[in-house]
Formats: C-alpha cells, structure tokens, sequence
C-alpha cells in the first residue's frame, strides 16, 4: 500500500476502507508496470545483440 494515497484520500475524505481498497489497487498497478519495465530491459538489450550482430555480418561481407 503506498501511504502518501492513502493519507491523500483520507484527508480528502474517503473513508478508511476505500482509501485503502485505492492504495492497495494503485500499488498493484505499480508492481505491474515494473514487471513491465523489466521485460522491456530485456527486449531492448535483445535488440541490441541482433543489431551488432547484423551489423558485424553486413560488414564481414562488404569489407572482408
């Protein structure tokens, strides 16, 4: 749960059990876009190695 919503919501006032019902949904979604983020890293440096590697064939077969 992250605190500053639920302390927000609360001082807006929401109740205590929405406030945090929404802190804990809004902290789900955060963990979701991690995992998210984690799994681009992985994709763009899988794009990198594919694009040395074709850059390394391309010149192999001009230079060499």
């Amino acid at each position: 749960m992250i605190s500053e919503i639920y302390d927000a919501l609360l001082s807006a006032g929401a109740d205590e059990a929405k406030a945090r019902k929404a802190a804990e949904a809004i902290a789900e979604h955060e963990k979701r876009f991690d995992h998210i983020d984690n799994e681009l890293l992985l994709l763009k440096w899988m794009m990198g190695v594919m694009l040395a590697g074709t850059v390394s064939l391309v010149l192999k077969a001009f230079f060499m």
